[in-house]
């Protein structure tokens, strides 16, 4: 029994998976640096077409982030430098900034570079330090803002611009593998 159906679309120069799959209710589209993935249910090559048009600009914006951002080695040469490295960062901006945290752990995370708890622990993604010493910096100011605020308002983003210059192009440069 065929669960679905797969096919290439080439749509004003880009090359879409299509995928039918009959028990869907809505469509989907995805844009990864594997490429664009549709998913439908079973739809006219007339609403394919109508719903690329609609979503063409987000795709080509989602396509530019995807081909700005920097892909990490999740290879640590040495953990314990890297520790060491990350947790001086953090000493540095946390005595810059007049902010004290409760803890300092490190993990091997998939989707976050670092994380601030209520009871002001800080968690870094060992692999931050394949990064660049900016991009590390920017991680260590953001999570120690998050002692200040514990939220993503202006206030917070304005406490974090007054530590690190261009934080907002830095930020957009993260991406995990």
């Amino acid at each position: 029994m065929i669960r679905y159906l797969t096919n290439k679309i080439d749509y004003n120069g880009l090359d879409i998976t299509h995928i039918c799959k009959p028990k869907l209710k809505n469509s989907y589209i995805s844009v990864s640096k594997e490429g664009i993935v549709l998913k439908t249910p079973i739809v006219s090559s007339f609403y394919i077409n109508n719903l690329l048009s609609q979503k063409q600009k987000w795709i080509e914006k989602k396509l530019l982030e995807i081909e700005n951002r920097i892909y990490v080695d999740k290879n640590i040469p040495d953990e314990k430098i890297a520790k060491k490295f990350l947790a001086s960062r953090v000493d540095y901006f946390s005595k810059m900034m007049n902010l004290d945290f409760s803890e300092l752990k490190f993990r091997k995370m998939k989707r976050r570079w670092g994380s601030c708890d209520s009871k002001k622990r800080i968690t870094l993604n060992t692999y931050l330090y394949n990064t660049s010493k900016e991009q590390i910096d920017y991680v260590v100011v953001h999570e120690l803002a998050h002692l200040v605020h514990m939220n993503h308002s202006k206030e917070f983003h304005s406490l974090v611009d007054n530590y690190i210059a261009h934080s907002k192009s830095i930020r957009q440069q993260f991406y995990i593998l």
